[in-house]
């Protein structure tokens, strides 16, 4: 096989959530010890590291890494970009998509990388209102745009499963640098982002 896809793990830390989760197992009443649970710990330690890796990555390093000279500055946008992000207050998942534009100042970036830099900070503990303007200024940092757009649209689990209970609920941020704060500019933005011509 050309390609194998290996994830690993810093064995301390792993097994040290391990015997913190198999804790919180034991005190919600669970018998840590049976079998359906008896590898669990281990497991929700992993996954926690993966779904905080972006504390160890560098979101203008990677912009930076695939950054090419063009001499274009028509707007560049990705949308519905997925991410998945866990709420630092209840550490329950939130869930949604990011649209993100620049006006290119001299330099693009490769267009995965822009997905990328979302992952960066979604993969952290994270409100949404922080996030939308980390991937906001790192797209300034790197490129130095004529000006940058990020708006996120997420659902939150911890107002879905708990407390207020609202199902429907759709929370939007947005953040705005340079040209798209001219209400043309930023209105090209929102109208293209709302269309579908994929489909």
């Amino acid at each position: 096989m050309a390609y194998i896809k290996k994830e690993e793990y810093d064995e301390q830390i792993t097994g040290e959530m391990a015997v913190a989760y198999k804790n919180i197992l034991n005190l919600i009443g669970e018998d840590a010890e049976r079998e359906g649970l008896l590898k669990t710990p281990e497991r929700v330690a992993k996954a926690m590291q993966y779904l905080t890796q972006g504390y160890s990555q560098n979101a203008v390093d990677i912009l930076n890494s695939a950054k090419f000279h063009e001499d274009i500055s028509e707007m560049v946008i990705v949308k519905d970009i997925e991410l998945y992000s866990l709420c630092e207050h209840h550490m329950l998942p939130f869930v949604g998509k990011a649209h993100v534009a620049y006006i290119p100042n001299g330099w693009i970036t490769g267009l995965s990388k822009i997905g990328r830099v979302v992952d960066v900070y979604s993969k952290r503990l994270q409100v949404q209102e922080r996030l939308t303007v980390q991937i906001l200024d790192a797209i300034k940092e790197a490129l130095n745009p004529i000006g940058a757009a990020v708006v996120i649209e997420a659902r939150h689990m911890c107002m879905m499963m708990r407390g207020v209970s609202k199902q429907n609920s759709i929370t939007t941020t947005s953040a705005f640098s340079g040209e798209f704060h001219k209400d043309r500019t930023r209105s090209e933005f929102l109208r293209l982002i709302r269309s579908n011509p994929l489909q």
